[in-house]
């Protein structure tokens, strides 16, 4: 089954191409695996950066996850202060769950060519 050109929301046919760059502002936000705690934030800025120009549906794409990983990263810093409460532990590993669960939607809704908008971000980039 072949994937068909996908439209923005402005009626724009947008390349596959376009949108697996798209999908990669978000799934690029897993380096944070590998080089903790800056890898989330690394990977959707590099892409970002190398596609903005040319590409409109990378250069939206880029800055939302940015501002999510943005978020995600005060939200961790958050939680790993109250983990002398007794919460941050609970917190830290709600936090990763939902993590994950949103950086798979926004890859697919971003692959399909949509404009994924996170809940509960701060749009510090704009």
């Amino acid at each position: 089954m072949e994937l068909q050109p996908a439209e923005d929301n402005m009626g724009r046919t947008l390349s596959r191409e376009e949108c697996m760059w798209a999908m990669l502002c978000h799934l690029s936000a897993l380096c944070i695996m590998l080089v903790p705690p800056i890898g989330g934030l690394l990977g959707p800025f590099v892409v970002w950066l190398i596609k903005r120009d040319d590409m409109p549906l990378v250069a939206d794409q880029g800055k939302e996850s940015l501002n999510f990983q943005i978020t995600v990263m005060l939200a961790g810093a958050l939680a790993t202060v109250l983990i002398g409460v007794g919460i941050g532990l609970l917190m830290l590993w709600a936090l990763a769950v939902y993590y994950l669960v949103m950086v798979v939607i926004a890859s697919v809704k971003a692959y399909e060519g949509q404009a994924y908008r996170y809940p509960l971000t701060l749009r510090l980039i704009k």
